[in-house]
């Protein structure tokens, strides 16, 4: 039986903008998947957790900006994993949970000249297909060619998640940065405010 293909697109997404949302949809209309589920992670192992909003605010901003996209999906699944959340074990949950489904992994170029950092790099390699968005000034480094990455050219946003949080710390407006629902939500909640 075939397998339904599903990309997971995984990110702290603290917030979500406009560039996650054009990468999700690129991903889910051109790269040959059936969805794109945007995983929301609790703490990537990599980064601190102290500019973290809380998990529940920032799955609701995806829901918000996915709206009624029916190929896009918000995921919590990594909510009730142990902590910190390592991709291929949330993979091999996924993978067993819904065996009519093949998963694929979404990253952007910069991830992909890293991944020999990631828990268990090799297994990813060896039994998902990884999508790449290119992304300017990084090297995608040595995996590149491997028979398992795919490399597209999605259209690119110079946009930050961070330069988003710093603009509403100083009382700048983040239209158009973010999705209308998640900029009416920010504007009305004070999240990222303090």
């Amino acid at each position: 039986m075939l397998k339904e293909k599903t990309g997971l697109f995984f990110g702290s997404f603290n917030p979500v903008h406009v560039g996650h949302m054009i990468i999700a949809n690129f991903m889910a209309t051109r790269a040959g998947l059936r969805e794109v589920w945007l995983v929301v992670s609790p703490q990537n192992p990599l980064k601190p957790r102290h500019s973290l909003a809380r998990d529940y605010d920032r799955l609701h901003l995806v829901r918000l900006a996915i709206g009624d996209n029916l190929r896009l999906r918000a995921s919590d699944i990594e909510f009730g994993l142990p902590k910190p959340s390592y991709t291929v074990d949330t993979l091999a949950y996924l993978s067993e949970k819904h065996p009519s489904r093949a998963f694929a992994l979404i990253m952007g170029g910069d991830n992909l000249a890293t991944l020999h950092k990631w828990k268990n790099y090799e297994v990813l390699l060896r039994d998902y297909e990884i999508y790449v968005y290119q992304r300017p000034g990084y090297e995608p480094g040595p995996f590149a060619d491997h028979p398992n990455v795919r490399a597209f050219d999605a259209p690119q946003m110079h946009i930050s998640a961070s330069y988003i949080r710093e603009c509403i710390r100083e009382g700048h407006s983040v239209q158009y940065l973010v999705p209308d629902a998640v900029y009416e939500y920010l504007e009305k909640s004070g999240l990222y405010r303090e």
